[in-house]
């Protein structure tokens, strides 16, 4: 059996997330009481146990923005304590004039290897995170983005498919580099004009060779692990991007929701099942090695 590099996962505290403390807020994965707490990484260890899961990296959680840093310094502390993750994608405001004074206190962090800064934007409020549909066109974000090329980090992309064509032109005005998408493109809308509209969007961005894709977070839109869902978007998906282009990651505490760790691993693994073994390692493990610099 091979082993598995998570390369989508959170740790957290309630305290610092804004969605997690006070009024109950609309999400996108929909009800969430029972992740409405710290989810500490002994927790998440505890998850993964027996899984073949061998290591990790950690995605921001939405800190107040102004507190980038302590989320980075907090989750680098949870790492030197008890060996995981093994790397860390921290947020840095993308709107700013010049995001490069960001990033130089990110730079400390020996474990960051790239950024997020969700951009997704959809006509239904619920599903709406970016202030604009738009802002992968605008100047001063691609300027910022571009200049994590200095720094050796990539971007943890995320958009919907209506997204995805200025999201491929963002990608070309950033040839040096990585854009990681999020979610397998976050496939919403399962009418076949909506999966139309997907693969469509997908193959746009896959024209791009800087641009990968992470398999992940495919229970959002229908709130639960469903291996045949998993097996539909992971086929088209590697059709569309290749095997070395894809990477697993499981979206926890999130699809703690609906499923178990082990449980969600086994559903990924079936769908790789009609793979060769070395398509299925690349996607489970090498892949993610590779894009987020494991050793």
């Amino acid at each position: 059996m091979n082993g598995v590099v998570d390369a989508h996962h959170h740790v957290w505290r309630q305290a610092d997330l804004p969605w997690l403390t006070g009024p109950m807020q609309p999400r996108i994965f929909g009800p969430y009481e029972a992740i409405r707490r710290d989810y500490p990484i002994e927790e998440y260890l505890d998850d993964l146990r027996g899984c073949g899961v061998g290591q990790s990296v950690y995605v921001q959680t939405n800190w107040a923005k102004e507190r980038f840093e302590n989320e980075a310094a907090w989750v680098q502390r949870t790492a030197d304590e008890h060996g995981f993750p093994h790397a860390i994608v921290a947020y840095a405001d993308m709107g700013v004039e010049d995001v490069r004074p960001q990033l130089d206190r990110l730079a400390r962090y020996e474990l960051l290897r790239g950024v997020r800064m969700q951009l997704h934007w959809h006509d239904n409020p619920l599903y709406r995170f970016a202030a604009r549909p738009d802002l992968c066109a605008d100047a001063r974000l691609r300027a910022n983005i571009a200049r994590l090329a200095d720094y050796g980090f990539s971007f943890d992309l995320q958009v919907f498919s209506g997204q995805m064509e200025g999201a491929a032109a963002l990608a070309e005005s950033c040839p040096a580099v990585t854009f990681i998408l999020q979610h397998a493109g976050m496939p919403e809308d399962l009418s076949p004009a909506g999966r139309v509209a997907w693969r469509a969007g997908m193959q746009r961005l896959a024209a791009c060779p800087n641009v990968v894709c992470k398999l992940s977070g495919l229970g959002t839109f229908i709130h639960r692990n469903d291996p045949a869902h998993i097996a539909g978007i992971v086929e088209e998906t590697i059709a569309i991007f290749g095997a070395t282009r894809c990477l697993f990651g499981s979206n926890f505490p999130i699809e703690k929701l609906w499923t178990g760790y082990c449980d969600l691993v086994a559903a990924y693994r079936a769908a790789l099942s009609d793979f060769g073994e070395n398509e299925s390692d690349a996607v489970l493990r090498t892949n993610a090695m590779r894009v987020y610099r494991l050793t």
